[in-house]
């Protein structure tokens, strides 16, 4: 475990190089094909981060208030979820989803390597594996302490996940509580009308591989509609947090105040968010690579607009003022801070990598 110095200086080293060939990018690979001791790393490393003191650099620039407030008796693995929570109205429905969350895997990476020793790269969740019969599928039945995720909660006990080697996970927010999954198949009912125009859809249908075939290969040369597909309500993205429930769904614990505001906010409390993440960051990798059309292209705007409907469809992913490469992702104090054009590429800017 290194010092949160040595931490700071690698980040920076990082930026630093961002101009540098990247000649031996690693490699990440689904998580069904790691080895068990390589499942067992990633899951200890992220534990390690879940039993590290709160980081005083940690410095919430947006204050909405549809959050609880920061506690400074908080984890450092509970601090990288404040991020999420602080800026989620800047990083989703706007142009910087996809950059974001790109980055925020990355260095969520480094976190794991510099303050955990993990020695490996971060991997991924093809979802569309488990999309035909989500619940009963194999990946929700590895239950060993060391190297499994574990399957559902418990739902006599507040969802809470009973096996596997997160089923002692605690999280403090948005209340201290243990991690949860609660299978949800129809998440939608009841939604504004408006944004969810099929209500009664079966989440798992949107995550199919047919539907990652249509994006990787669909809307050539429309980056604004690629982002408004896959982000959508409706779409892979949110289906994979709603049918999860629990944290990654946004559903509030048992112990979670009245006020408590249900939402993707504190969704990163998930280890699976990581891995969910790096999935929809391979469809946009696998999406830029399906064309040059594709590749380095960027449109968005800087204001969510999700009021209604109306407004959505003319702004889906983000209304004015416009981002451009040159527009700095936020970090809130937590690692340096990049601009979209550093992550537009995986083997270019600030990072090295590549998916199998």
């Amino acid at each position: 475990m290194l010092a949160g110095i040595g931490f700071t200086l690698f980040v920076a080293a990082r930026v630093l190089l961002a101009a540098s060939t990247c000649t031996d990018p690693s490699v990440r690979k689904e998580w069904r094909t790691l080895t068990k001791d390589e499942r067992a790393e990633w899951i200890g490393a992220v534990k390690c981060l879940s039993e590290l003191p709160h980081d005083s650099a940690l410095t919430p620039s947006v204050h909405p208030d549809d959050i609880a407030p920061l506690n400074t008796s908080s984890s450092y693995y509970d601090d990288i979820v404040y991020m999420h929570m602080d800026l989620n109205h800047l990083i989703h429905f706007t142009g910087l989803f996809l950059p974001f969350h790109r980055w925020y895997v990355q260095v969520y990476e480094y976190a794991l390597k510099e303050r955990c020793g993990f020695k490996g790269a971060s991997p991924y969740w093809n979802w569309a594996k488990d999309a035909p019969n989500f619940f009963n599928s194999t990946f929700f039945q590895d239950f060993d302490p060391i190297s499994g995720f574990g399957g559902w909660g418990n739902l006599l006990n507040d969802a809470q996940v009973p096996n596997g080697a997160f089923s002692d996970f605690k999280l403090s927010y948005p209340s201290y509580h243990t991690l949860r999954r609660n299978f949800t198949l129809q998440p939608y009912i009841g939604q504004d009308p408006t944004l969810f125009t099929e209500p009664y859809l079966y989440a798992n249908t949107s995550f199919t591989q047919s539907e990652v075939d249509k994006m990787v290969s669909g809307f050539v040369g429309d980056y604004k509609g690629f982002q408004t597909y896959l982000e959508a309500f409706e779409g892979a993205h949110s289906s994979v947090h709603l049918i999860m429930g629990g944290d990654l769904g946004g559903t509030c614990p048992s112990t979670a105040p009245p006020d408590c505001t249900p939402g993707p906010t504190f969704s990163a409390n998930e280890p699976l968010f990581w891995m969910h993440h790096a999935m929809v960051d391979k469809v946009w990798f696998d999406w830029q690579n399906a064309n040059p059309a594709n590749a380095d292209i960027f449109y968005g705007g800087s204001v969510q607009m999700i009021d209604n409907g109306t407004i959505y469809n003319k702004y889906p992913n983000g209304g004015p003022p416009m981002l451009s490469l040159d527009s700095v992702i936020p970090a809130d104090g937590m690692f340096q801070e990049s601009t979209i054009e550093a992550v537009i590429n995986t083997t270019t800017g600030l990072l090295c990598y590549i998916y199998d």
